[in-house]
């Protein structure tokens, strides 16, 4: 079975002719258009300081997301749990989970742009230590309960519409957040497919006495953009997901593995990427069929601000010509 995922991050860039407004309004119309044909993921993640608008708030976003689709889930991938106060992260969360009755899901991640860590004032190098107390705060509130929290008593309502609290993953890519995340006792949502992330999962949850974990592995290309035309579709959208995918790039740190990453000088070098598919009905299905099960086929319609009728086509021809043969492959 391969998982069909629309990402958005709102960004305008200064190059581009969309305006922020109009990549806000056309953003929200492919979330309910993929809520009405069965997409299986909406996706929104989090920056901040970028000048071209990177989403800094996908809470509030997706609020708006849940209320206006009725059954798609909703992943938060990810949330920098790090700049966020834990109790009103906590209860940002618990309204978000009524609002949405449980679609929401949530990436906890560490975060790796020092920028934003000096916007919001906090030390860049506690960041995991910063994320599990958090995270274990955080699990604390949604019991209802009120509790002592550096020296003050507080208690976080309403009470989580999920039980026993809203559905989180902890992200990361090397072995101490796969051990971090067992330690939790949450699933892990890794950044990379590096193998021994989930046998250093289960090896820690074995002696914390976990059972019932998984780490979801993110496998399959991370933009779909369906043409009759590749080669015209190129010539239109290379330079938007040429500046999409180096600044991307641009983010990471020495030594870290991205899955979505792609280190790209050109348009011929983006040709020549697995996680970038450009290409016919026919092709799409192809590349589809080959992605293992359960990985994931990701539409990111307007990357780097591309122009949302070109979106708009690839979106109506995937629809119309490769979505119901994937369907009727099962």
């Amino acid at each position: 079975m391969t998982l069909f995922t629309i990402r958005q991050d709102f960004r305008a860039p200064s190059f581009g002719p969309t305006s922020q407004a109009e990549i806000y309004s056309e953003a929200m119309a492919q979330y309910r258009w993929a809520d009405e044909i069965g997409f299986d993921f909406a996706v929104i993640s989090e920056h901040h300081g970028l000048e071209d608008g990177w989403i800094p708030s996908p809470i509030v976003a997706a609020a708006a997301v849940a209320g206006a689709t009725k059954r798609i889930p909703i992943m938060l991938s990810a949330i920098i749990v790090p700049l966020h106060d834990p109790i009103r992260l906590a209860e940002q969360l618990s309204v978000l989970d009524h609002l949405s009755e449980g679609r929401v899901w949530s990436v906890a991640g560490a975060g790796y742009r020092a920028v934003e860590f000096e916007m919001a004032g906090v030390d860049m190098k506690r960041r995991g230590a910063l994320l599990e107390s958090h995270l274990r705060t955080m699990i604390q509130a949604w019991t209802g309960e009120p509790f002592e929290y550096e020296g003050r008593t507080v208690r976080v309502t309403p009470k989580p519409f999920s039980d026993p609290h809203p559905r989180v993953l902890v992200g990361g890519g090397v072995e101490v957040a796969a051990r971090r995340a067992a330690r939790l006792h949450l699933p892990m949502m890794p950044m990379n497919t590096e193998p021994k992330l989930q046998e250093w999962y289960h090896d820690e949850a074995e002696k914390v006495g976990y059972t019932g974990g998984f780490v979801m592995v993110p496998q399959g290309p991370t933009f779909i953009h369906v043409t009759n035309d590749p080669e015209k579709a190129w010539a239109e959208i290379g330079e938007y997901l040429l500046y999409e995918t180096q600044t991307y790039a641009s983010f990471q740190t020495p030594g870290q593995w991205s899955t979505p990453k792609v280190d790209a000088s050109n348009v011929e070098d983006l040709k020549k990427s697995a996680q970038i598919v450009v290409g016919t009905p026919e092709q799409v299905i192809e590349a589809a069929r080959s992605i293992p099960q359960f990985g994931a086929m990701t539409f990111n319609p307007l990357a780097g601000g591309l122009p949302p009728k070109l979106a708009w086509e690839s979106l109506e021809l995937f629809a119309a010509e490769v979505l119901p043969q994937i369907r009727v492959d099962g």
